[in-house]
């Protein structure tokens, strides 16, 4: 049986390298909330949330990986993000072990994106104020 995948086994990618699998053949799965994903997303992005916020702290998705695999297939190559890295690792991790093969986690997350200029015509201050859960 196959070791237990963890953190530092996931394939990090920055942003230009995130917009370069995008552009060939790899679908973006956005694991931030509704909320945060509705403020602003990538184009194109599947958003199924990691975890959700709750007047008690933040709470995992039970159903992340029957939803995942639900819309997507084991063999997809994906790039996957959230805030600004922290849900998106995880997300990876919990992938992996369950045998998606081509996982790449966005350093930096949709903050890195719009820092670096690829979020479009949206001011950066404007999209990370909504976002003010972090990870």
């Amino acid at each position: 049986m196959e070791a237990e995948k963890r953190p530092e086994d996931v394939m990090t990618v920055d942003v230009r390298v995130a917009k370069d699998l995008l552009q060939k053949d790899h679908l973006y799965l956005d694991v931030r909330t509704i909320e945060e994903y509705n403020k602003g997303h990538v184009e194109n992005a599947l958003n199924v949330p990691y975890m959700f916020f709750t007047p008690e702290g933040r709470v995992k998705n039970p159903d992340f990986l029957a939803q995942v695999t639900s819309i997507l297939k084991k063999e997809d190559h994906l790039v996957v993000a959230c805030n600004s890295g922290g849900r998106g690792l995880r997300a990876c991790v919990d992938l992996l072990n369950v045998g998606f093969k081509n996982v790449n986690n966005m350093e930096g997350g949709y903050s890195a994106w719009v820092d670096s200029g690829l979020a479009g015509d949206k001011p950066p201050e404007e999209l990370k104020i909504a976002c003010k859960f972090r990870g």
